[in-house]
């Protein structure tokens, strides 16, 4: 029977019902053991859902990691430097995270498979010594086109997030065979490797259709060669999940970074809830940052709305108890070039290892069921990163002096 669902069943959490999930393999959860997880689901369910308004910790506590001066995945593994990673993570255990969500560069690996595959070691060992896994993805949907010009591009004002593959690749078939020759040679290497917490193969294909059409086939691939890792899909909503469900995937994501109020958050948490609930698999909130005015991700916001506050959204999502990454661990202006326009910055940790403000350090970590933070604390932006400031707060006409 098709594990095919509409959205709107979907929502509703009857998705087990249209044939069910299969049972979700490898090492999902801290300290669950595989055969506990495939032969007593409910075990499982237990384990994950954590019931609403909970003291309890926070079974999945993350964030999502690209070092502060990387524009791009690109830039992240081509001026990949051992000690840097060791530092940020280092941040990241100080106030108790078990987890982080990163990618992979599919243009790097073109150019430099040895390479990228030595410096993926050192980032796995490196968490791994901070007893913290890894939610690994391949590719990624968002962003623009991986010309070498954007790719290589660090400039604060102008440099962007690259999709990949790109445009030409994901629309011919011809194309296919270095991105299947990508999965398959991942897959052979860590399917197994319980440093990872789980396989992302895209983040955010939404609702595009050379994306999923590209994808869908994709998936076959990560599927045919799976190991006891578990899949999953980097999801732009909840709704999305019925499609990446048919695809294979074994746990769920929703993305849901800026609310205009806690109750409209906590409307999406009791949801999403229900559905992991329903279909006995983890749903993970695997982006997040603030409440802020606006009803849209690139609301126009200025002064203190265009800077982190994760203690306005944490308490929330560790009263539900729902598995997160907060975006992101470093310091580092907007991805969106949108957004950068006016001046926002995300994250916890400067590169020197204050944070931007100690309240957020501390509800944080307060999900691990430790809220005691003691750090400097600096309400600044980085002078590599000054001018996406300067910017914003530019008048209509006025230029910048030189």
């Amino acid at each position: 029977m098709s594990r095919r669902v509409g959205r709107r069943q979907f929502l509703a959490g009857v998705g087990a019902s249209a044939g069910g999930l299969p049972a979700v393999a490898g090492s999902t959860l801290f300290g669950t053991s595989t055969s506990n997880r495939t032969r007593n689901p409910k075990n499982r369910q237990r384990q994950v859902n954590l019931p609403p308004e909970t003291d309890a910790p926070v079974n999945v506590r993350g964030a999502i990691y690209i070092p502060a001066r990387a524009f791009n995945r690109y830039q992240m593994w081509r001026d990949y430097d051992p000690e840097i990673i060791e530092r940020d993570l280092g941040y990241a255990d100080s106030v108790n995270l078990n987890a982080i969500r990163t990618w992979m560069s599919y243009e790097y690996w073109l150019e430099h498979p040895d390479e990228h595959w030595e410096a993926l070691e050192h980032f796995l060992d490196t968490a791994d010594s901070y007893g913290m896994r890894v939610l690994l993805g391949l590719f990624d949907s968002v962003g623009r086109e991986p010309t070498y010009e954007n790719l290589i591009n660090d400039d604060p004002l102008t440099a962007v997030q690259a999709f990949s593959p790109s445009t030409r690749t994901m629309a011919s078939r011809a194309l296919w065979d270095d991105p299947r020759d990508f999965i398959v040679e991942f897959m052979e290497r860590y399917r197994n490797d319980e440093r990872l917490l789980a396989i992302e193969v895209t983040n955010e294909p939404g609702w595009n259709q050379k994306d999923i059409r590209f994808f869908r086939q994709m998936s076959k691939t990560f599927t045919l060669y799976q190991g006891e890792l578990p899949l999953s899909m980097g999801s732009t909503s909840l709704a999305n999940n019925a499609d990446y469900l048919d695809w294979g995937m074994d746990i769920l994501q929703f993305h849901y970074n800026f609310a205009r109020t806690t109750d409209r958050y906590e409307r999406v948490l009791r949801q999403a809830k229900h559905i992991q609930d329903k279909i006995g698999a983890p749903v993970w909130l695997s982006e997040w940052q603030r409440i802020r005015p606006g009803d849209t991700f690139f609301a126009e916001v200025s002064g203190e709305a265009a800077v982190p506050d994760y203690a306005s959204l944490a308490p929330t999502i560790q009263k539900f108890g729902t598995g997160n990454f907060f975006w992101s661990l470093m310091i580092k202006p907007a991805f969106s070039l949108y957004l950068r326009e006016h001046g926002v910055l995300n994250g916890l940790f400067h590169e020197d290892g204050a944070v931007w403000d100690v309240d957020d350090a501390r509800s944080i970590k307060a999900m691990s069921g430790e809220p005691e933070y003691e750090g400097e604390e600096r309400t600044e932006y980085p002078d590599w990163a000054g001018e996406i400031k300067q910017k914003a707060e530019q008048a209509p006409g006025e230029e910048q002096p030189e």
